[in-house]
């Protein structure tokens, strides 16, 4: 950023008319005297430290037109005495502290075109005087801790553009009026206390681009009328209690870019109509009571990057071209009914980022249906049926940081080629077929944090290299056929959690190493070939709370 822009004072005689002093460090408060300056057109004092209250004073500039005093520390009431400037058309006095009410006398800046008292601590109720203000094109009014209901009289707003009324506690119903306002672009009212039903009305609001009523209580049903907003590119009702069938009115919102109906009771199956929405880059479902297939026609949408429907219902095959646009970052389809192999689109889709298909009953051979992703993070394949040996591949995903293949019917070894994936912080392969010995080369995922290989038939001793796992918190290889000693140098994680190395075939007496492990809450040790007295180092251990060990004597 460069210097801030110098004070400006324009004057026309003794009195001026422009007053600038904006993007400075200016403190103190605004001067009572401030009132003297009855030619005054342009107060801009924004983007400082300004604090106290506004004088009462202001009402006597009769003659400004504009009054930025936005982004300072002030505090108090806005004074009723702002209803005396009737040739106001800019206020702005968002991002202060400023508390109370918004005053009645709002409503006498007839000449008013953008009102913006966002982010401030304003309570009680919007006027129902805000109806009298007939040329606003913006009020926003976010971010406060307003209540009461919406008045009836926002719908007198014909000339509004820009409605923002977001996070705070408003309640009852979204008002019918609403429908007046034909040149709305932005409704924001997500982020309140809002019940009742989305009224039809929303569909007469034919200019409206960016629908977001999320985060309420809205009930009901979407209505059938929202497929006539043509120009809408968001559409956000996640977080409500919506219910009944997604209407398939929807696939004519042939602009729209994103769309999340996440989190309410939405029932009955994905509108085939969704193919048409050719533009949409987010699409999410997520956590609702959807059943059915997932829409063929979703290959239809080239520009899908989010792709959520996790927690429902959905049964059959996954889209055969999910990712044929190759522009598919997230995608998430996790406990459904799903089933099938993964389709070949997936296995070229180098875009992915997350993937989440945990519990489904998804299967294949899981060597040769997933490729190489430069730039994948997360993984979660398990709960599901695939089978087959792990492919060398994971560890050419060097962004990975969370490989999970749990409870599948993978087998084989591990693949000591995973050391490739350098950023790996959870690796979960429990639950499976897997056998061998553990590779060594594991011991160099410094990242690893959650280490989970228990219930497979894994062979041998706990690499040495393991060692290096400073970092681990949780470190389960418990239910397979290890054997040797417990090593001495699990005593130096001094981050572990969870020990569970039980039903193997340890030997040997237990380290007392282990009982300097001062963070550790659970350890397992049990149904081992252990022989020896339990140290007395883990009767120590304060943070521990849970502990089975059974012990050979001898």
């Amino acid at each position: 950023m460069g210097p801030s822009p110098p004070p400006i004072l324009v004057a026309f005689g003794d009195s001026p008319y422009l007053i600038s002093l904006s993007l400075n460090s200016l403190s103190g408060t605004i001067p009572t005297e401030i009132g003297q300056l009855t030619n005054l057109r342009f107060l801009y004092v924004f983007g400082n430290q300004i604090g106290g209250s506004i004088p009462q004073e202001i009402g006597l500039l009769n003659s400004l037109n504009e009054l930025a005093l936005s982004n300072n520390n002030l505090t108090g009431s806005i004074p009723s005495s702002i209803g005396n400037l009737g040739n106001l058309t800019f206020l702005y006095l968002y991002n202060n502290p400023l508390s109370g009410s918004i005053p009645q006398e709002i409503g006498m800046l007839r000449s008013l075109v953008d009102l913006d008292l966002a982010m401030n601590n304003l309570t009680g109720s919007i006027p129902a005087s805000i109806g009298n203000l007939s040329q606003l094109t913006t009020l926003h009014l976010f971010r406060n801790q307003l209540s009461g209901s919406i008045p009836q009289e926002v719908g007198m707003l014909r000339s509004l553009v820009d409605l923002q009324l977001s996070n705070n506690n408003f309640t009852g119903s979204i008002p019918t009026s609403i429908g007046n306002l034909g040149q709305l672009t932005v409704l924001h009212l997500f982020h309140n206390l809002l019940s009742g039903s989305i009224p039809q009305e929303v569909g007469m609001l034919r200019s409206l681009i960016d629908l977001e009523l999320e985060v309420n209580n809205l009930t009901g049903s979407i209505p059938a009328s929202i497929g006539n907003l043509g120009m809408l590119t968001i559409l956000f009702l996640h977080e409500n209690m919506l219910s009944g069938l997604i209407p398939s009115t929807i696939g004519n919102l042939t602009k729209l870019h994103k769309l999340d109906l996440s989190l309410n009771p939405l029932s009955g199956s994905i509108p085939s109509e969704i193919g048409n929405l050719k533009q949409l880059g987010t699409s999410a479902f997520i956590d609702n009571q959807l059943t059915g297939s997932i829409p063929p026609r979703l290959n239809n949408l080239t520009h899908l990057k989010i792709f959520q429907i996790p927690y429902n219902k959905l049964v059959g095959h996954l889209p055969e071209n999910l990712c044929f646009s190759g522009l598919l970052a997230y995608f998430s389809a996790s406990n459904n009914n799903l089933t099938g192999p993964i389709p070949k689109s997936l296995r070229n889709c180098s875009s992915l980022y997350r993937v989440r298909l945990e519990g489904n009953q998804l299967s294949g051979n899981i060597s040769e249906d997933f490729g190489i992703y430069p730039s994948l993070v997360y993984i979660d394949l398990s709960h599901n049926n695939f089978y087959g040996e792990l492919s060398k591949n994971w560890g050419k995903c060097h962004n990975l940081t969370s490989l999970k293949m749990s409870n599948n019917k993978i087998s084989g070894k591990i693949p000591s080629e995973l050391v490739g994936a350098t950023q790996l912080s959870v690796l979960d392969l429990s639950s499976n077929h897997l056998v061998g010995e553990i590779p060594l080369q594991l011991g160099r995922l410094v990242s690893l944090f959650n280490l989970k290989l228990d219930d497979n038939y894994l062979l041998g001793n706990i690499p040495p290299e393991f060692s290096k796992l400073s970092n681990l918190e949780n470190l389960n290889l418990a239910a397979n056929y290890l054997s040797g000693s417990i090593p001495r140098e699990l005593g130096d994680y001094l981050k572990l959690l969870n020990l569970n190395l039980s039903n193997n075939r340890f030997g040997e007496s237990i380290p007392i190493e282990i009982g300097q492990i001062n963070t550790l809450q659970s350890l397992g040790l049990g149904n081992n070939l252990l022989i020896g007295k339990i140290p007395q180092q883990i009767g120590e251990l304060q943070r521990l709370e849970t502990l089975r060990v059974c012990l050979v004597c001898v």
